[in-house]
């Protein structure tokens, strides 16, 4: 038989059930129908993983990408230069310098010799036991320390300790520290103004910040720059109303006349009466904004602003103003002030000495509580209270500086007559010290009241009048008579100067109660006459021995301090007062 033949004998036998082999081994004992299951579980798995590709390549390439490029690309924000903070001379007040914030990967600084961390411990300021408190993170990205210095940071850069890495950032700078700080205020580690103009002027001071894309390998460095989504616009500069020379004038004056009194604190501030700007605002206790470690509340507060008093005598020369405008008196109108005491209901007002029949000049000149009393009780409470809130007392200020407050004027409606006579000299009222400054602009000027400014002011701002030009005239006669022989404030004189003003000696309102032995002793000025120029406020907390009047505290301060303001801008003399006159009188203590 051929070979062709046995070949097809065999196959009609498999066909036919006829084992082909003998051998158990070689023998099909599996059913036909589990090979297709195989087979069918064999083509789901390839068309599963056709579909799972055509997914991954197809339909979910983008959210892939970006779940791949979050592995090594990054976005860095590129910081905005704060804008400069300038005096109205140009001279720099805030500015910001580079610095670097140090960040480390917890997991791979561990790693690090302990000598070289002993050493960034150094550079970093800290011990070794808070470095690896910072350490012990579970997280891959922790802040060492913001910033540091540029010098620093490239030292710690060549330790070469691998997982540590730096960010440019930028830190505020006070050129002149405690002198402007409750001017300029401060900003903290997010370069945000926390404070003063640095917070009132947040959104123009911060800039926009930018950002770039980049790849970083496993180390964190930089391999390649992608390339830039936004540029950074670094934020516009400021330019301030105040003169850095006679801020720095009041700050001295100020924190001398604290220390020399042993006082609680002190403020002063000095405004343009021409343009209404602020050229000055100085406080002690003060901080230096480039250290602020060991800051206090009392530092902080700007009492210029935030701190309200009842003024005392200073608050005389509006009710009497008020009375005037109305003609109800004339400046030579005479006031029985009678022995001394007056008896108001239950109560009753005293002047520090007798003065009997004087006129209306006099009152003010020696400060008399019964006289003022006497002239706003010829006035309805209503007018007295509607001057008050022309003046701005009572009233929220709009000056565009945080934490300016209000102040207090209680309604006239429920004024007893006592309170009515409070009210006239300065009681049962509450004021800022720059409400009160801003009040004798109306005095200063030609009747009119005119907007603060803690900016510099290229146009003179228009007016809204408050008493005629002829009555103002006439309060600055007799306020320039109270800073003459007889008057409440000899020690105001300023040799060269023609200068005027009214003193305010105030007891303290603790517990529900006046203390007789806390006052704040306040001077409100003016100079020089012939032309005011600078309207001059300052306030003594709680003056410490026998000396505690206005006129003996505050006054000094600002006869110094408008001595050197007129100079330091150049304002023409016009008085041929070569030294201060103290009468021996006026030694005995003045209101």
């Amino acid at each position: 038989m051929s070979r062709g033949s046995n070949v097809n004998t065999s196959r009609v036998a498999a066909s036919k059930g006829v084992a082909f082999s003998k051998s158990p081994v070689l023998a099909v004992r599996l059913p036909t129908w589990r090979s297709r299951v195989v087979l069918f579980v064999l083509f789901a798995a390839f068309a599963a993983l056709a579909a799972r590709a055509l997914w991954l390549q197809g339909l979910s390439t983008q959210f892939l990408q970006k779940q791949g490029e979050a592995r090594y690309a990054r976005t860095l924000t590129l910081p905005a230069t704060r804008g400069k903070i300038t005096d109205r001379d140009g001279q720099v007040l805030a500015s910001s310098v580079p610095v670097k914030a140090i960040w480390a990967n917890p997991d791979e600084v561990q790693d690090a010799p302990p000598e070289k961390l002993k050493q960034l411990a150094r550079l970093l300021d800290m011990s070794s036991a808070e470095l690896q408190k910072k350490l012990n993170s579970d997280r891959s990205f922790v802040f060492l320390k913001r910033q540091v210095e540029l010098d620093v940071a490239e030292q710690i850069a060549k330790l070469g300790i691998q997982g540590l890495g730096s960010e440019r950032e930028y830190k505020r700078f006070y050129p002149q520290g405690e002198v402007t700080t409750h001017v300029v205020g401060f900003t903290n580690l997010e370069d945000v103004g926390q404070e003063a103009m640095e917070l009132a002027q947040q959104k123009t001071l911060v800039g926009q910040p930018g950002t770039r894309r980049v790849i970083r390998d496993r180390l964190g460095h930089i391999v390649e720059d992608i390339g830039s989504i936004r540029e950074p616009h670094d934020g516009k500069d400021l330019t301030l109303s105040i003169d850095s020379k006679i801020q720095y004038i009041a700050f001295t004056q100020i924190k001398d006349a604290v220390e020399k009194f042993k006082a609680k604190a002190g403020a002063a501030v000095v405004l343009d009466v021409h343009t209404g700007e602020v050229l000055a605002l100085a406080n002690w206790p003060s901080y230096n904004p480039n250290d602020r470690s060991k800051l206090t509340g009392e530092q902080l507060r700007n009492r210029v602003m935030t701190d309200t008093f009842e003024p005392g005598s200073s608050m005389k020369p509006f009710p009497v103003v008020m009375a005037l405008d109305a003609k109800k008196i004339t400046p030579h109108t005479m006031i029985d002030t009678g022995n001394g005491s007056m008896v108001i209901g239950d109560r009753v007002i005293h002047d520090t000495h007798p003065h009997y029949l004087i006129d209306v000049q006099t009152i003010i000149k020696k400060s008399s509580n019964i006289g003022t009393t006497k002239i706003a009780f010829g006035m309805p409470a209503q007018d007295l209270w509607e001057m008050f809130t022309k003046l701005g007392f009572g009233q929220q200020p709009k000056w565009g500086f945080p934490g300016a407050v209000a102040g207090r004027v209680r309604p006239y409606k429920s004024w007893r007559p006592i309170e009515h006579a409070n009210m006239s000299f300065g009681q049962g009222i509450a004021v800022s010290l720059i409400q009160l400054a801003r009040a004798y602009m109306v005095l200063a000027r030609d009747g009119d009241i005119i907007p603060l400014s803690f900016q510099k002011v290229h146009e003179a701002p228009h007016g809204t009048q408050v008493i005629s030009p002829k009555t103002a005239a006439e309060m600055r006669e007799m306020l320039e008579m109270v800073t003459q022989p007889g008057g409440s404030a000899v020690k105001a004189q300023v040799p060269g100067y023609r200068v005027g003003g009214k003193t305010g000696t105030a007891q303290k309102f603790i517990g529900g109660r006046y203390s007789h032995t806390k006052y704040i002793a306040n001077f409100v000025g003016m100079a020089p006459m012939s032309d005011p120029r600078f309207i001059i406020a300052v306030m003594i907390d709680e003056p410490g021995g026998p000396v505690t009047y206005g006129g003996d505290v505050a006054g000094p301060v600002f006869s110094a301090l408008a001595a050197q303001a007129l100079r330091a801008k150049n304002i023409a003399p016009d008085s041929d007062l070569t030294h201060i006159i103290i009468p021996e009188s006026a030694a005995q203590g003045n209101m």
